[in-house]
């Protein structure tokens, strides 16, 4: 790989490995909190509250890269989140357990800053497919992460999450010695500059801004619905373990990271951010209606295989524009409100997917997950709908002095 892509790489691998972080514990946690007698109403908690800080958090962060550069603040966030992983591993109760997650979600709501960085080093018409390259980082973690964790388990509960500590490390040191800052001083908010995160909607394109947030809050919503639930449904109405389900996973998984890694720069190309934006919601909306519907393991592979193409389409062109319609200097803050509204839609779609799950306990196993899952395809619905009020912008402010790779 070439020194003028290296950036780039060690972005790639800087989320690669704090996904597989956060995705070792996603099999352990609940029964992790378990071990010391949560209630199922206290591991809710416990795996919302983690989105829940990062609503607040992530645009904080984006504003300190804003002001200070992109790499010290990447790398103070990733101490943070070594420091929750250790927590919850050294947890001998459950507070301390509340008190781990809820400083790895302050610490975690990192992801804005290596998308402002691509936005401070790419051309408007190269964000899209280097976003993916993101998206891609993203699902190849969330593939790896459980697979780990499930083994880690194997030596003790809390195992996993000393190792995903010593991941955070890892990474942390990766970004010091490689990294090379990307926002210059000259573009930086200056102290007498500073202003508060919500000004971002009154700077560049903010209303067309605005409306990207939006649609992004509606697909992560009702996507989090389905990625709630999906083991539940399979196991009521397929009677999949959570061996078969780890296998589900892993092609969404797999398929994510040949959309988002490889596609979606030449489709970008061909059909544009916002066509490819639309065709994408409209199409996992699709796929979240048939999910429910499905009778057999071809249909459940289709409707699998939609939403991984249809998410991977939407997500990093949404992320590209979003770079397009803001000032340079606010990036960060930019970015870190989409990511904010994103763990909104993380935090609300589990909780509503359980409430409506609620209403079909009582109805024939054939429709169980049918309520949920179709409101989950409106809530995508309602995001397309969004996304053809969108127009990519005809110049882009963000582009003075953006170094070309």
């Amino acid at each position: 790989m070439s020194r003028q892509r290296s950036p780039l790489f060690v972005l790639f691998l800087t989320v690669f490995i704090d996904l597989v972080g956060f995705g070792i514990i996603i099999p352990i946690l609940p029964l992790y909190a378990e071990h010391f007698h949560a209630t199922p109403i206290a591991i809710g908690w416990l795996t919302g509250i983690y989105s829940g800080m990062q609503i607040i958090f992530t645009p904080i962060l984006g504003k300190l890269s804003d002001r200070f550069g992109r790499r010290p603040v990447l790398m103070v966030s990733i101490a943070g989140t070594a420091v929750g992983f250790a927590l919850m591993g050294l947890a001998n109760a459950l507070p301390l357990l509340f008190v781990a997650r809820i400083l790895a979600g302050i610490t975690g709501g990192n992801i804005s800053i290596p998308q402002a960085y691509i936005a401070d080093v790419t051309a408007p018409e190269q964000r899209s497919r280097a976003m993916g390259l993101i998206g891609a980082a993203f699902g190849l973690g969330f593939t790896f992460g459980p697979l780990i964790g499930g083994v880690m388990s194997r030596i003790s509960y809390s195992a996993p999450f000393f190792f995903a500590a010593g991941l955070a490390v890892a990474n942390a040191v990766l970004v010091y010695l490689i990294l090379p800052e990307s926002l210059s001083h000259e573009h930086r908010v200056k102290p007498h500059e500073d202003a508060p995160v919500a000004e971002v909607f009154r700077h560049g394109r903010g209303w067309m801004f605005a409306i990207v947030v939006a649609t992004y809050f509606f697909l992560i919503a009702g996507f989090a619905i389905m990625t709630t639930l999906f083991a539940l449904f399979t196991e009521k109405r397929f009677g999949y373990d959570a061996r078969a389900n780890g296998y589900l996973f892993g092609f969404i998984g797999i398929l994510t990271v040949v959309v988002q890694g490889g596609l979606i720069g030449r489709l970008v190309k061909i059909f544009g951010e916002v066509t490819l934006a639309r065709v994408g919601l409209l199409l996992t909306a699709a796929s979240l209606a048939l999910l429910p519907v499905s009778s057999n393991l071809t249909i459940l592979l289709v409707a699998c295989a939609g939403l991984s193409f249809g998410s991977g389409f939407a997500s990093p062109p949404l992320s590209g524009l979003a770079s397009q319609m803001i000032d340079r200097s606010w990036q960060g803050r930019a970015l870190g409100v989409m990511q904010s509204a994103g763990s909104a839609g993380r935090l609300l779609g589990p909780l509503l997917g359980g409430w409506l799950l609620m209403l079909d306990l009582k109805k024939p196993i054939a429709e169980y997950g049918h309520t949920p899952f179709f409101v989950g395809a409106l809530l995508c619905f309602i995001a397309a709908v969004l996304a053809f009020c969108l127009k990519k912008p005809a110049d882009d402010r963000s582009l003075q002095n953006v170094p070309a790779l």
